[in-house]
């Protein structure tokens, strides 16, 4: 269900619960999990009696207390064969300890490889290889509180975050701090973050079985002892309401809205948290969104869908968190089930940003830029026109630049080789020629001038034209581009100026008269006719 959020501005709650819920997937957790211990920590602060500020800070700390533990996933998908098993040992319930949680780790060195591999993996960690994760757990605590300070929180939430892996007795990492010298945050976090696995695989009693057994280690016996006692209230209701909606709900007073400079920041954040998911894509997605917005200018995008697709390249991979390491960064082929978890990121990314009605359209974008022209990209297999032109500008902007870095499998390509790859894939029918050109262009290559439509019209007037002609209303319209219905009014009236008409039969004949109509006529290279259904 998407929020009840209004207009086009985003909340920071939203931003964050949206990071939550690919934090979720890189722990191989049910989406939601991070949403549900937010809810937890929020009822014990309330009964605790905690202010307003305090509150707020247990807020944004219980959705982003594990942010940082993917930033490592390639080290752990190494040494323990799968990043998600590794990093789901965290909530065995026998592990009691940071002592604990490492030997589990270390009983899954060399994991996914016949028995001598297995040794050798063994081998070779404990004579170098353990100086990768060694401090591991410090360094996320760390990468945790650098998120929050790029997201501009308060010094409460960055001194919680910072103390994620400290216990109650002394411990825990980094500082060992002990008793009440951990910030009263983090303990809420902490606590609600375990008790949420125990209630979701064991109901109430499993969860006041493990309050009951960590409190004075673990946990703050003080608010362990109020799951014990208090359970059924704390923890009722969970299952019953839409953890999204409720946790958007209990948004602290005077909700944070992010003005348009803040949203940027904080999308160019949130695109560095994803790219750190492997080695060979850091930076990946800043490249990306400025190409693809250097590209769309090049095409004729107004200033706002510029915007638009800038953002929609800084999340087009943040369903990449939840497919493991031991996928992308292997050196051998795919297996099929393996493809399958590839194939899927993209609808990841969408279901994450759909939640929220502002973050929502960004996701309709990114969820198309593996799509193909000749309907064989995924996750959905579109073809033609149902592929909007803003996607297809982030498809060819993610292509090139992905074949100019390196991966596991191969090296990073020369700029001209990226480029024929990418025109070799307009020859097979895949991508739009004048996409393309105009992404080349944008990347530095040396393009064929491309004429402007009839009368002036950009490619971007070309499709309005169409959809206008068949007889679309604006909302349609702005339904079939991803556009807004304001941008297609605006389009219009630009249209029926540059070619001198007032109404639809005038343009549709002015379309007919210059072979824009019917699209399989319109033979100019770079703009694949939208296919829409003919009005009967």
């Amino acid at each position: 269900m998407a929020s009840r959020s209004s207009g086009s501005q985003v909340r920071l709650a939203e931003l964050v619960a949206a990071i939550s819920l690919g934090i979720d997937l890189g722990f191989g957790q049910p989406m939601e999990h991070v949403l549900r211990q937010c809810l937890i920590a929020l009822r014990l602060a309330d009964r605790i009696g905690l202010d307003e500020p305090r509150r707020a800070a247990v807020y944004y700390t219980a959705l982003l207390i594990n942010v940082g533990c993917h930033s490592d996933a390639y080290e752990q998908a190494k040494w323990f064969g799968d990043d998600f098993k590794a990093k789901a040992i965290k909530y065995d319930h026998d592990m009691d300890s940071i002592v604990g949680q490492l030997t589990g780790a270390a009983r899954l060195l060399g994991s996914g490889n016949p028995p001598l591999r297995r040794v050798r993996v063994g081998l070779e960690f404990a004579i170098s290889g353990h100086r990768e994760v060694d401090g591991m757990l410090e360094h996320h605590a760390a990468r945790a509180r650098a998120l929050g300070e790029q997201l501009g929180l308060p010094d409460t939430v960055l001194a919680a975050l910072n103390a994620a892996y400290e216990r109650w007795d002394g411990r825990g990492l980094p500082s060992g701090l002990k008793a009440e010298e951990m910030p009263l945050e983090a303990r809420l976090s902490q606590l609600a973050e375990y008790v949420e696995v125990a209630h979701r695989l064991g109901g109430v009693g499993a969860a006041q079985a493990l309050a009951r057994k960590r409190a004075g280690k673990q946990f703050d016996p003080r608010l362990a002892a109020l799951i014990v006692s208090d359970g059924d209230t704390l923890l009722g209701g969970l299952d019953d309401v839409s953890s999204w909606n409720a946790v958007i709900d209990a948004e602290p007073a005077l909700a944070v809205m992010l003005s348009p400079e803040r949203l940027d920041a904080a999308l160019h954040a949130l695109a560095d948290f994803s790219d750190l998911k492997s080695p060979y894509t850091i930076g990946h997605s800043r490249a990306v969104a400025e190409l693809a917005a250097r590209g769309g200018e090049q095409m004729g995008l107004s200033t706002g869908e510029v915007t638009q697709l800038r953002h929609a390249g800084l999340v087009h991979d943040f369903g990449r968190l939840g497919v493991s390491n031991a996928i992308w960064d292997k050196r051998g082929p795919l297996g099929a089930g393996e493809w399958e978890r590839v194939r899927m990121y993209p609808y990841v990314t969408e279901r994450i940003l759909r939640q929220s009605q502002a973050l929502a359209p960004l996701g309709a974008i990114a969820v198309q830029h593996r799509e193909r022209l000749d309907g064989t990209g995924y996750p959905r297999a579109l073809s033609g026109g149902a592929v909007s032109l803003a996607a297809r500008i982030l498809s060819a902007a993610d292509a090139y630049q992905a074949m100019r870095e390196p991966r596991p499998h191969r090296d990073a390509r020369s700029p001209e080789q990226a480029a024929s790859e990418l025109r070799g894939e307009v020859k097979a029918g895949r991508m739009d020629a004048g996409v393309v050109e105009a992404v080349l262009g944008a990347a530095g290559h040396r393009v064929q001038r491309r004429r402007e439509g009839p009368a002036g019209l950009t490619w971007r007037e070309v499709e309005v034209l169409r959809l206008l002609a068949r007889g679309y209303s604006n909302k349609e319209i702005a339904q079939r581009l991803l556009i807004s219905p304001k941008t297609a009014g605006n389009h219009i009236d630009h249209i029926y100026t540059k070619i001198d008409a007032s109404t639809r039969a005038t343009a549709a004949f002015f379309a007919m008269r210059h072979g824009l109509l019917p699209e399989e006529e319109f033979a100019q290279p770079g703009l694949a006719a939208p296919r829409v259904a003919a009005a009967t």
